[in-house]
């Protein structure tokens, strides 16, 4: 999946900025694609001069002008062509953390045993995050009130995906962390 792509499916929301996007992005679609403000800003300069995107300067008062993105007829059809697209083989994990743990035998535990620690305290921040994300999207409602009447469940139900992933993080973390204290106090 290229970056564009989740631009795209980001500026489904409607118009944003390019700084609205980086900060947003990090609550819309960084539970499936993380990127730098940098690549955002490069990736909307890209696409807008394809013509998927296209902007508009929005005049401020003491602050820098700045540009607002929305899609355009070709953005959504791009779009609409790349959903039609068979996905990927599906995305394999590929984690550091995970090395370092497998090594931690004959490694520093103390250092892997802090970086598993720091892993949970990640995966309880991001979903403490997408449960107030879950909130606001329901506004309310039940879970199924929403599914039955929303305009859009693509972002609810990528949404539930990320959940799902991090409290897997902070299940596996938890009991890695359990295992290490346990042998330390042998």
């Amino acid at each position: 999946m290229a970056l564009r792509n989740a631009l795209m499916a980001a500026l489904l929301d409607g118009e944003a900025s390019g700084y609205d996007l980086a900060k947003g992005f990090d609550a819309s679609v960084a539970n499936y694609w993380t990127a730098t403000p940098q690549q955002l800003y490069r990736e909307l300069d890209r696409m807008e001069d394809e013509g998927l995107v296209a902007a508009r300067v929005v005049e401020q008062e003491r602050r820098p002008n700045k540009r607002l993105f929305s899609l355009t007829a070709a953005g959504r059809a791009a779009l609409h062509a790349y959903t039609a697209e068979p996905p990927a083989r599906p995305t394999a994990i590929r984690d550091e953390l995970l090395v370092k743990v497998r090594c931690l035998d004959d490694g520093d535990s103390a250092a892997v045993r802090v970086a598993i620690a720091e892993r949970v305290a990640l995966a309880t921040d991001k979903l403490a995050r997408y449960e107030r994300l879950r909130t606001r999207l329901l506004a309310g409602r039940t879970e199924e009130d929403f599914l039955a009447g929303a305009d859009r469940v693509g972002p609810y139900l990528t949404l539930l995906r990320g959940m799902a992933f991090e409290r897997e993080n902070l299940h596996w973390g938890e009991l890695a962390l359990g295992v290490l204290d346990r042998r330390a106090a042998r």
